[in-house]
């Protein structure tokens, strides 16, 4: 009788934890590709101690900030950004999820880190063919008449798929995308950031502000709404670039969004995941500065890490 009793446990205990394996292999993931600023890490002709330890070995490089939405079920993902490495991003896709196939891009706005991707998209490298782009009216427009991305246009290589800020876009049947107008450099194109809507959860993707303060929406209200919260960490501090005027290149160091966020539990502060760091922003290294904001309860994202996304 007790063995028999052991038995049906010890089954039970098998079933419970087939079904754990079972939900985390199925079901939407959020992949981490890239958590650099637009030129990556190390920075073309960068001679400082920060870009130099990535080309001695002693430091590891990273790309352009994107990531994956990963939906097992239909074996497909999306890409949110499409990086000047997209070539090495796709391929981290191909090796954790080999089965999942391209079904579109999703693109915040028109600076070099987030769409000159594209390119590999044409005749001369995938020849690709209606790949879905999702684009805002003006970063569109900035395509369909500009070379080389109006050629991929013409040729069929993508198709656009328009976007309106607050306008909600199906990208599958429990997939959602609403695009929300954020302040930031606007030379060619509107700047989005992205509200992403899986069956159980949401994330904010806001790769690029100029400032918290600019925004419509408060930043520390909307924050508990979601279950990630990707977050522009271009810059740590004011003092990083010699020669070059900062106020010229806004955007919230990460010290100003630790300090606005101050309030917030540790476990609401987990919900933060800076990205998009430059290649002279300490968090991206071994650091005083990145342990001190590890310590508060807030992420640093890591290239190659899968989230679960139910």
């Amino acid at each position: 009788m007790f063995k028999a009793r052991k038995s049906i446990i010890s089954s039970i205990g098998s079933l419970f934890f087939c079904l754990a394996l079972s939900a985390q292999s199925t079901g939407f993931h959020i992949h981490i590709l890239g958590i650099a600023q637009d030129a990556g890490y190390p920075q073309a002709d960068c001679r400082k101690e920060c870009c130099e330890a990535v080309h001695s070995g002693t430091q590891k490089g990273a790309s352009p900030t994107s990531i994956a939405i990963i939906d097992k079920d239909s074996s497909r993902f999306w890409l949110l950004e499409a990086s000047p490495e997209i070539r090495d991003q796709l391929r981290m896709v191909q090796e954790k999820f080999p089965k999942c196939s391209l079904a579109g891009i999703l693109i915040t706005h028109a600076h070099i880190g987030h769409y000159l991707g594209l390119a590999q998209l044409g005749r001369e490298v995938m020849g690709a063919k209606s790949v879905p782009v999702y684009v805002l009216p003006r970063m569109k427009k900035f395509l369909e008449t500009n070379g080389p991305w109006q050629l991929l246009d013409s040729l069929g290589n993508i198709e656009l798929r328009p976007l309106e800020f607050g306008n909600e876009t199906q990208l599958s049947k429990d997939l959602k995308l609403r695009p929300v107008k954020v302040p930031h450099r606007d030379e060619y194109s509107e700047t989005a950031a992205f509200d992403i809507s899986s069956k159980k959860s949401r994330m904010l993707f806001v790769p690029d502000i100029d400032s918290w303060d600019k925004w419509d929406l408060k930043i520390e209200d909307i924050l508990t709404l979601f279950k990630y919260a990707f977050l522009d960490a271009t810059f740590f501090s004011d003092n990083e670039l010699s020669g070059r005027p900062m106020a010229e290149i806004p955007h919230p160091r990460v010290t100003q969004s630790m300090d606005r966020l101050h309030g917030l539990s540790k476990k609401e502060k987990g919900i933060v995941h800076f990205i998009h760091m430059n290649h002279t922003n300490p968090i991206l290294r071994n650091s005083p500065e990145r342990q001190a904001v590890l310590d508060v309860g807030f992420n640093i994202s890591s290239e190659n890490t899968v989230l679960p996304f139910p």
